[in-house]
């Protein structure tokens, strides 16, 4: 087949192989955003007065066709096409002929990947959100069911203060919520439209409208100038795997929780059999893999995080290939924080709190005690606090 770039000689296999990598597989998911991108660039182009009306409709209706087709499995991405932009212009040759090639005046591979990866991004952190926003109702919904249960407040993996189920409820549905919103702000870096910077210096010659496609596409403005938008690689994208890293934290400890709650020295939590898993040699054993897996997942999108800053770190100005390995982690890490929001809401569906399990010492009460001394006769808290610290003492002896 003939690539975008391809001069008339042949590609050492072993070094296509190495080069593409998994980038074509990776690409089925911005297959619809490439496709959105160039029909925006089309049109744009066909306003410009530097493609014709005919050649416009031409190509539009053929990327549309492609997208159906793409989207029903007729076709997939293959090795020898390298990536989404390689198999639309040359199954779009083959659909519409020669016309096809014309898209891609004005444009570079290099603009094209990282204009379909914004949109992808603005989607996948709205998904996120909503996700988290589930998670949250989730836990609210646990409140309200079961939030009169008392329950002990925890520092130091020690008993220390009166709480509920609601209260510990609500303090991870406020952090998640916390998430949502930081899911939202880094959206921002996407909300640039990089169209019309092509290889990272513009397009010599010709006249493009970069406002066009920029309303089109819904980006709140263009990235300008045109040299800081291979510059800004990555930061987009890392800024979205932080903030996925901070809500999948905060899903790990809600998680670590609920596997302590489990525990038959505490049993404060119970789990429908059908959420656990057995034991291969102990008959006797239901696990919460569930949860331990959700407990492990910041350490994943952490990793993420480090391998796309690390990607980027001391890269010279311009583009470089190294970038292509960005979308592995990136998609990692989008996947795993989406498939952790909708298991963790299903799951939470069935917890159960058994409140004849969970014992409240008296002791909890001794800060509520120090307090209620120092206001009723006037001493200072320190020395309520001794006062009550030696009554337990007395207690306990």
């Amino acid at each position: 087949m003939t690539r975008l770039w391809d001069k008339g000689l042949p590609l050492d296999e072993r070094i296509l192989k190495f080069t593409v990598g998994e980038d074509h597989q990776l690409d089925e998911r911005l297959l619809k955003y490439d496709v959105l991108a160039s029909i925006a660039h089309t049109q744009m182009l066909e306003k410009q007065g530097l493609l014709t009306p005919l050649d416009s409709k031409a190509i539009c209706d053929g990327l549309k066709k492609l997208r159906q087709q793409h989207a029903q499995g007729q076709w997939s991405i293959s090795l020898e096409e390298e990536d989404v932009h390689g198999a639309l212009e040359a199954r779009l040759l083959e659909l519409i002929g020669p016309a096809g090639g014309r898209m891609h005046l004005g444009r570079s591979r290099n603009d094209q990947v990282l204009v379909a990866l914004r949109l992808y991004l603005k989607d996948a952190a709205n998904m996120l959100q909503l996700g988290a926003q589930a998670v949250s109702e989730a836990l609210d919904s646990l409140a309200k069911r079961q939030g009169d249960i008392p329950l002990p407040g925890y520092t130091h993996m020690q008993p220390a203060m009166p709480s509920s189920v609601s209260l510990w409820a609500k303090g991870f549905a406020a952090e998640i919520r916390d998430d949502a919103r930081g899911l939202n702000a880094a959206k921002s870096r996407s909300d640039i439209n990089p169209l019309g910077s092509a290889a990272g210096y513009g397009t010599p010659g010709i006249d493009i409208d970069r406002e066009s496609t920029t309303k089109q596409l819904g980006f709140s403005s263009a990235h300008e100038p045109v040299t800081a938008v291979q510059l800004s690689r990555g930061k987009a994208e890392a800024s979205l795997t932080f903030e996925i890293a901070l809500l999948l934290g905060d899903l790990s400890r809600l998680a670590s929780d609920l596997l302590l709650f489990y525990t038959s020295e505490f049993a404060f939590v119970t789990l429908p059999h059908e959420m656990t898993t057995g034991s291969s040699i102990m008959p006797q054993k239901r696990n919460p893999d569930v949860l331990e897996l959700v407990r492990s997942t910041q350490a994943v999108a952490t990793g993420a995080l480090t391998e796309i800053l690390s990607i980027t770190t001391k890269l010279n100005s311009g583009y470089q290939r190294d970038l292509q390995r960005i979308k592995a982690p990136l998609f990692r890490v989008i996947d795993l924080a989406n498939d952790t929001l909708g298991i963790m809401e299903h799951t939470l569906k069935g917890i159960s709190f058994k409140a004849n399990n969970i014992h409240m010492k008296s002791e909890l009460n001794a800060a509520e005690q120090a307090n209620r001394l120092a206001v009723e006769e006037g001493i200072p808290f320190r020395e309520a606090y001794r006062r009550i610290a030696g009554l337990l003492d007395e207690i306990d002896s």
